[in-house]
C-alpha cells in the first residue's frame, strides 16, 4: 500500500487565507469539518486510523486554529462558501464531508447545495438544522465556555466529554479553545447556533451517516433522531458507545471505523451503479 505524507498549505477563501493538512491519494477524499472550539488538529487521531493512503484535507475555519486573522462574517453560509472553495482549490472529483458539531452544521447547508463531486456526509455529533430549546440566557452562558482555562475545564469535564483525556488532548482542546479571535468565538453562540436550516437540509439527496455520542449532553442520541433525522430522508444514525461530545477525541477507533465503512459502502454502490456493473449484470 503506498502512504503519502500530509502537507500543510494555506486556502484563500473570501478577505484572507485559512490553513489545512492535505494528504493525496485514494478516494472519495474526505472533508473534515472542525466543532466550534477546535481546529483540524481534532481531526488527527481519526486520521491516524485511517488508511495511510486516503486522501483528505483537514483545515481551520477562519478564526480558528491557524487562521485567526481572517475575518468574518462568520456564520454556517460563510463557513459552507469557505468549505466549498477548499474543495475546489483541491479540484476533487469525488469527496465525502465529515462534520463535527458546528462542522455538521455546515456540512449540512454545504450538502443541500447539492455540489458536484459529493458523494456523502457524515455528521459527526452535529448540531441540529435548527436551535433545540436555545434561550437567551444559555446563549449567554455558552459565549462565556472558552473565556479562561478555568472556564475550559469546566467545559470539558462537564459538557463535553464523558470519561478522561490524556494530558495531550487536554492540552490541545485547551490551545485550540483560546486561539479564536473574539468575533470567531462569539459568533456561534450568539449568531450561528441559531440560524435555521430547516427548510433547506431537506435538499440533501446523498447518503448520510449521523454519529452521536451515547452520553452527549450538547447534541443527544434521541434529539437528532427527532429533530434530524426526520428533516434528511438519507440519513441514518449510528450509536457511539461511552463518549461525550468530543467523540473525536475521546473515541477515535469507533469513529475512523465508521467512517472507513461508510466510504467503502459508498465505494460499492458506485460500483454496482456503473454502466460496467449494469452490463455485467444483464448479461447473467
Amino acid at each position: 500500500m503506498t502512504t503519502y505524507t500530509p502537507i500543510g498549505r494555506y486556502f484563500d477563501v473570501k478577505d484572507g487565507r485559512v490553513y489545512g493538512h492535505v494528504r493525496e491519494g485514494d478516494g472519495p477524499a474526505l472533508v473534515f469539518l472542525h466543532y466550534w472550539g477546535g481546529s483540524h488538529r481534532t481531526w488527527r487521531p481519526i486520521i491516524e486510523r485511517l488508511s495511510p493512503a486516503q486522501a483528505f484535507v483537514s483545515y481551520d475555519h477562519r478564526g480558528w486554529g491557524e487562521s485567526p486573522q481572517v475575518p468574518g462574517p462568520y456564520g454556517i453560509e460563510q463557513l459552507a462558501d469557505d468549505a466549498e472553495r477548499v474543495i475546489d482549490a483541491l479540484d476533487y472529483g469525488e469527496y465525502v464531508v465529515v462534520g463535527h458539531s458546528m462542522g455538521g452544521k455546515v456540512a449540512q447547508v454545504l450538502a443541500s447545495r447539492r455540489p458536484a463531486g459529493l458523494k456523502g456526509v457524515v455528521l459527526v455529533a452535529p448540531a441540529p438544522p435548527a436551535p433545540i430549546g436555545v434561550t437567551h440566557e444559555f446563549q449567554e452562558a455558552l459565549a462565556h465556555a472558552y473565556d479562561n482555562d478555568e472556564t475550559i475545564d469546566h467545559s470539558i469535564d462537564h459538557v463535553l466529554t464523558n470519561g478522561e483525556l490524556s494530558a495531550e488532548v487536554r492540552r490541545q482542546v485547551h490551545e485550540d479553545s483560546s486561539r479564536a479571535g473574539e468575533a470567531a468565538r462569539m459568533a456561534w453562540p450568539r449568531h450561528a447556533l441559531v440560524e435555521d436550516f430547516t427548510d433547506r437540509v431537506g435538499a440533501i439527496n446523498v447518503p448520510v451517516l449521523v454519529l452521536a455520542g451515547s452520553d452527549d449532553q450538547v447534541d443527544p442520541p434521541q434529539i437528532l433522531r427527532e429533530h434530524l433525522l426526520p428533516l434528511i430522508t438519507t440519513a441514518t444514525l449510528t450509536e457511539l458507545g461511552g463518549t461525550g461530545h468530543l467523540s473525536p477525541l475521546e473515541v477515535p477507533d469507533q469513529v475512523a471505523f465508521h467512517i472507513s465503512a461508510f466510504v467503502t459502502r459508498l465505494q460499492d454502490l458506485g460500483r454496482a451503479a456503473s454502466p460496467t456493473s449494469r452490463d455485467a449484470n444483464a448479461r447473467r
